[in-house]
């Protein structure tokens, strides 16, 4: 059993819906493990507009930008994007 729950972003569904299916498989896989183990797929941080640590984790050629609230027991997926941009 997850001890989170995952809570993702529309925007972020949307592009992943035009992605590879290999490459939505493994960002599929990717997020069961963000919302297994959120520490464990740390790769850098990055404050937001609030100042507030948001979590980066490289998978394959994309970034996915998510926040740990450790409160609600919520993985909140924000974004996923090409790992070469920012956002």
């Amino acid at each position: 059993m997850a001890s989170f729950q995952l809570l993702i972003d529309y925007d972020v569904v949307v592009f992943v819906e035009t992605l590879a299916p290999s490459a939505r498989k493994n960002i599929r896989q990717r997020l069961t493990e963000i919302r297994d183990h959120p520490a464990a797929c740390l790769d850098y941080e990055e404050p937001d507009s609030i100042g507030r640590p948001v979590s980066i984790n490289i998978c394959g050629a994309y970034a996915i930008k998510f926040w740990a609230d450790h409160a609600d027991r919520q993985i909140k997926i924000l974004d996923i994007h090409l790992a070469d941009r920012r956002r």
